[in-house]
């Protein structure tokens, strides 16, 4: 399942990391990693972007970041 699959409420784990290049590089810069979890907070009404919870902070992604990540 991609984070971008998860409804707003709950809370997953982070499996893996896809994509490459400055795509990946910057969703680990944002502290997006194997193992971290993440809340789902809110979803847009036209599911761009997605706001999340991780690490203490509040981050907003784009779909189509959300769908590089693979979590359970």
């Amino acid at each position: 399942m991609n984070l971008k699959d998860v409804k707003p409420g709950e809370t997953v784990t982070v499996t893996k990391v896809n994509g490459a290049g400055p795509i990946r590089r910057r969703i680990f810069d944002m502290g997006i990693t194997p193992n971290t979890e993440i809340y789902v907070r809110k979803v847009a009404p036209l599911g761009d972007p997605i706001e999340i919870t991780l690490r203490g902070y509040e981050l907003s992604l784009r779909k189509a970041e959300a769908q590089e990540i693979e979590v359970k």
